[in-house]
């Protein structure tokens, strides 16, 4: 009982920590090249000169909350022959990678001179030791040539630190480089799940570096309380409102349970990422998850839903989503009263369908939540979608987030550009109060890439405040403009709690307000060969309507999420939890969702740039 309150405890004051902290990154090493052959000329300089410019570009951009430190090798020999030895190993660490502090890393990396060999191996391994020894990472590598240490060779070095289960994702960068270069470079980077950029000079690598290392932070990073879902309903955990992080293997399902009172609305919605991989085909790169809900004696409530993604290895995100409304059904004294009324559910989610190249198990995301009965629910429900308006003004350069969590908020009306890479699915979100309502088109402008080998899907998705997906729309890139939708645009009607009555489907997920999210993917290109450029993105976005109060709630409680909740006594929060009847009763007419209580350990996913300037020849 102790151990129940004091989770529920824990949890309010995680929440209360990220409200004042705000987002958190993993830490950042930045490596920078300093060997001979960056003495060659440059349009501003040396190559050396535009290296490091890139990188003050990168160290002024990036997020103040971020932990950066620097890594360096080629400075402490020359590179003939005889230093050859030495200078292979080398690798030297300038600053750990603590709290940001763009004074210190720039004035470092100006005191840098290049003059050494080119270890690229090492430093790679040596980047990694230094970073915690748990967490995403990331490695933004960029090189003017190949290693000319090896053995070890760069490659196997990022194949062997995956193969040890390190969560570590290399992004790749050819400096003017050659076809040898480009194939090793390519090799780390698909190795880890990254991707790999050409820059031709220097102006075009401070271009590109800051944008790289922007998109390291978007690898998923799932976040959560920790539970542990069982193999039978009967010892199922105990799930109040929140969001909790689990793992779900294949074929294998698992059951949660939630109290939820007389006349409450219940929200589950479980997430799972998959791994970006290279050479799946594509009748081998389909996943299904399928969510159904049991009554308390582990009847089968005859309610499930299932969600289905292909193209499952360009890294994709997939959200099963159920409105439970059976307690607001009344008891018959029939048979299927036990999928009726107040009391204990059950919710089990089965990975049914498995792409090839996945491992065993991934982490899973569950978000949970309780919507007290309504006295008033206010307005009927609003069918008219929102017109969408062509924007206006200048754009505004934003970073889509690598996940719901980490969503990059779109605060109004206006145009908003980001660049996606091949491979990547990135999210944005727009608060929706109630009476208010969205609409968006997304632009896919050119990258310079031609040919067949470029092809790459273009998708665009929107999602409830619950994760459920209310409409999506695809394409095909070819390097040229295009739009999705191709004519008009996607969005919801005005957000009022009565949309749950309406006839059409997709107007009933529209029945609550907060955070709704739009998600943009760029494909996989068709092949390997494809060019990887990152892809400009511009998202049009309409927001409109009315505020309204909202529904009037019969019982109040802490946010349907619990996003609200203050620090409870053990004593306290063990009998909410031991009894259905009051779980969840405290009042809020908002939902803000992903302040729930496991956000205060969110481990997003974090940068660390490694800056390899090297090139097949000394000097």
């Amino acid at each position: 009982m102790f151990a129940a309150g004091l989770i529920t405890l824990t949890a309010a004051a995680q929440y209360a920590q990220a409200q004042t902290d705000g987002p958190q990154y993993a830490p950042t090493m930045l490596v920078l090249d300093a060997s001979g052959s960056m003495q060659r000329p440059d349009a501003a300089g040396t190559m050396m000169d535009a290296a490091k410019d890139a990188v003050h570009s990168f160290v002024d951009s990036a997020p103040a909350e971020s932990k950066v430190g620097l890594t360096t090798y080629g400075t402490g020999t020359g590179n003939t022959d005889a230093e050859m030895q030495a200078g292979c190993r080398d690798v030297r660490v300038l600053h750990q990678p603590d709290t940001l502090d763009k004074g210190a890393l720039n004035g470092a990396v100006d005191g840098i001179e290049a003059r050494g060999w080119t270890p690229m191996g090492p430093a790679l391994r040596q980047a990694a030791e230094t970073l915690p020894s748990s967490g995403p990472r990331s490695i933004v590598l960029v090189s003017d040539g190949e290693d000319t240490c090896a053995p070890p060779d760069a490659c196997a070095v990022a194949q062997e630190l995956k193969q040890k289960g390190i969560d570590l994702v290399v992004h790749a960068i050819g400096f003017a480089v050659d076809a040898p270069a480009r194939a090793q470079l390519t090799c780390m980077a698909q190795s880890t799940g990254g991707t790999y950029t050409d820059a031709a000079d220097g102006p075009a690598l401070k271009r590109i570096l800051p944008r790289v290392s922007a998109a390291a932070l978007r690898n998923y990073q799932s976040a959560g309380t920790p539970i542990t879902g069982t193999a039978s309903y009967d010892k199922a955990p105990v799930a109040t409102p929140g969001q909790y992080l689990d793992a779900l293997g294949q074929h294998t399902p698992k059951y949660w349970a939630v109290d939820v009172p007389e006349g409450a609305t219940a929200y589950f919605s479980g997430t799972v990422s998959f791994p970006r991989l290279a050479g799946i085909p594509s009748v081998d790169d389909n996943n299904v998850v399928q969510l159904r809900v049991f009554g308390s004696d582990g009847q089968d409530c005859h309610a499930s839903d299932f969600e289905q993604k292909t193209s499952s290895s360009d890294g994709v995100a997939l959200t099963v989503a159920k409105t439970w409304d059976g307690a607001t059904k009344q008891r018959t004294g029939g048979r299927g009263d036990t999928c009726k009324g107040g009391g204990r559910y059950y919710f089990t989610l089965n990975w049914e369908t498995v792409s090839a190249g996945v491992p065993e198990q991934l982490p899973l995301e569950l978000l949970v939540g309780i919507e007290p009965a309504a006295t008033d629910a206010g307005p009927v429900a609003a069918l008219p979608k929102t017109e969408f308006t062509e924007p206006t003004g200048e754009t505004t350069p934003v970073t889509g987030g690598g996940s719901f969590n980490s969503a990059a908020t779109l605060a109004e009306s206006g145009s908003y550009a980001d660049a996606v890479r091949p491979g990547e699915f990135v999210f944005y979100r727009v608060r929706l109060d109630w009476g208010r309502g969205l609409a968006y088109r997304v632009h896919f402008a050119p990258n310079g890439s031609k040919g067949s080998d470029s092809v790459s899907n273009l998708t665009t998705t929107l999602y409830s405040p619950i994760r459920e997906r209310i409409n999506s729309d695809s394409g095909v890139y070819t390097g040229s403009d295009t739009a999705l939708p191709v004519t008009n645009s996607t969005g919801t009607v005005p957000i009022r709690y009565h949309n749950r009555d309406a006839a059409p489907t997709e107007t009933r997920k529209q029945a609550v307000a907060g955070w709704y999210y739009i998600a943009v993917k760029v494909g996989s290109t068709f092949t390997e060969k494809g060019d990887q450029s990152a892809v400009p993105v511009r998202l049009d976005l309409t927001v409109d309507g009315t505020k309204e109060n909202g529904p009037t709630y019969a019982t109040s409680n802490d946010g349907v999420f619990g996003e609200n909740a203050k620090p409870k006594t053990p004593e306290s929060a063990t009998s909410a939890h031991e009894d259905p009847t009051v779980a969840g009763e405290h009042s809020s007419n908002s939902w803000i969702l992903f302040t729930a209580t496991g956000i205060g350990v969110l481990a997003l996913v974090g940068i660390v740039v490694l800056v390899l300037i090297a090139r097949k020849r000394r000097g």
